[in-house]
C-alpha cells in the first residue's frame, strides 16, 4: 500500500502520481534562488557586510608581567599584563581593528566603598592606555567609566543605606573620565547607567582641553543575565551585592530605551551603544532608525561564552556561528560591534579578501 493525503490507495495508483510529481513546475517569471545559486552571486547581490572596520576588540587587564590567565567562563579569552595587553594591541593593527576597550581586574586590596582606585592616574586602565599609544599611537583605544571593577560591593555607583546614589556617583564618575583622558583615551564609554553622566562628563572634558575626546553612551544598558562571565573576568561575580536593575534598564522595555538614548545624545553623545546585543536587535533596529547617530552594540561576555562553549563541545560550528551572530548585528542597523571574538572574526575576513 502507498500512501496519498493520508488515505490508502492501491498500487496500481503509484504510476499516475510518480507521473505527477515528474511534470514540469509551473512557469514562474520570478525567482528569487537565481540570486543564489552560487557564491558569485551571493556576493553580488548582499545588503550587508561585516569588515574589519566593525569591530571594537575588548580587553581585561590584570597586575603582573607576561601574564595570560583564562578567564574559565570565557573559553578563548586572557586576562593580560599590561605588556600583553600591547601585545595584543600590536595584533589589532595588523588585522586591522581600528579600536581595543580596556576592562581591569582590580586586585581586591584594592577595592573600597568608594572605587577609589578609579580616580588613580596610575591604575591598569591608564598605564595600559599610556603603553599601547606609545607603541601604537593609531589605534582607538576607549575606556569603560564605571565603578564596578574597583568597588569593594560590585556595583557602578557609591551606596548609601543601601541604595545607588546617583549624582554623587556622577562627580566621580567625571574624575575618573579625566583621569583616562589625561591617560590619552580617545573614547570614553560611561557604562554605568546613571542619570545626567553624559551631560557632566562632556562639560567636564570640554573646560579641561579634551574637546576632541568621544564619548559613546552605554546608553541602552539592560538588566541581563547575560554579563556574567564579563562580572569573573573583572572580579566582581563574587564581591556584587544583590543586583543592578535600580539603575539598568529592565528587559521587558523598549520605549524607555529610545528615551535614554535621545537624553545621552541631547547631553553630547557621539555614539550610542545598546548591550547586551543578541536578545535586543529590536532596540538597536529602533535605536537606528529613529535617530541616525552611530550605534554600536556590545555582543557581551554571555552571548561570547554561549558560542565558544558549544562549539568548543562540538555542538555548533562555531566559526559560522561567529560570523552569523555578526552580520546579524549589522542587519539589525548596528555601524560597530564590541565583541570578544573580533580576532577571531578579523582574521576569518582576511581569508576572504
Amino acid at each position: 500500500m502507498a500512501i496519498k493525503f493520508g488515505r490508502p490507495i492501491e498500487l496500481r495508483d503509484a504510476p499516475k502520481r510518480r507521473t505527477a510529481l515528474a511534470s514540469p513546475p509551473l512557469d514562474l517569471t520570478i525567482r528569487p534562488r537565481r540570486n543564489r545559486k552560487a557564491e558569485w552571486a551571493r556576493r553580488l547581490v548582499r545588503e550587508n557586510v561585516l569588515t574589519t572596520d566593525d569591530l571594537i576588540w575588548p580587553l581585561f587587564v590584570v597586575n603582573g608581567h607576561n601574564v595570560r590567565t583564562p578567564v574559565a567562563s570565557m573559553p578563548g579569552v586572557d586576562r593580560l599584563s599590561v605588556d600583553q595587553a600591547v601585545r595584543d594591541a600590536e595584533r589589532a593593527a595588523k588585522l586591522n581593528i581600528p579600536c581595543i576597550a580596556l576592562f581591569p581586574y582590580t586586585e581586591p586590596s584594592l577595592r573600597d566603598e568608594q572605587g577609589s582606585e578609579a580616580l588613580n592616574p596610575d591604575n591598569l586602565v591608564c598605564q595600559s592606555v599610556r603603553a599601547i599609544k606609545k607603541e601604537f599611537p593609531d589605534i582607538g583605544v576607549l575606556c569603560d567609566v564605571a565603578l564596578d571593577p574597583f568597588t569593594s560591593h560590585g556595583h557602578d555607583g557609591l551606596i548609601e543605606d543601601g541604595k545607588i546614589l546617583n549624582d554623587e556617583t556622577v562627580a566621580v564618575l567625571v574624575k575618573q573620565a579625566l583621569v583616562q583622558a589625561e591617560a590619552g583615551c580617545d573614547i570614553i564609554a560611561p557604562s554605568d547607567m546613571m542619570d545626567g553622566r553624559v551631560g557632566a562628563i562632556r562639560e567636564a572634558l570640554d573646560a579641561e582641553g579634551f574637546g576632541d575626546v568621544q564619548i559613546m553612551a552605554y546608553a541602552a544598558k539592560y538588566a541581563s543575565a547575560f554579563y556574567g562571565p564579563f562580572r569573573d573576568a573583572i572580579g566582581s561575580a563574587k564581591t556584587l551585592t544583590g543586583d543592578k536593575r535600580t539603575y539598568q534598564m529592565d528587559s521587558a522595555n523598549s520605549d524607555e530605551a529610545l528615551r535614554e538614548v535621545e537624553l545621552d545624545i541631547a547631553e553630547g553623545a557621539d555614539m550610542v551603544m545598546v548591550k547586551p546585543g543578541m536578545p535586543y536587535l529590536d532596540i538597536v533596529r529602533r535605536v537606528k532608525d529613529t535617530f541616525a547617530m552611530p550605534t554600536f552594540v556590545y555582543q557581551v561576555s554571555g552571548e561570547y561564552a554561549m558560542i565558544a562553549g558549544a562549539a568548543r563541545n562540538g555542538w555548533i560550528d562555531g566559526e559560522r556561528a561567529m560570523m552569523e551572530s555578526l552580520v546579524g548585528f549589522k542587519r539589525a542597523g548596528a555601524d560597530g560591534i564590541l565583541t570578544y571574538f573580533a580576532p577571531q572574526a578579523a582574521e576569518k575576513l582576511r581569508e576572504r579578501e
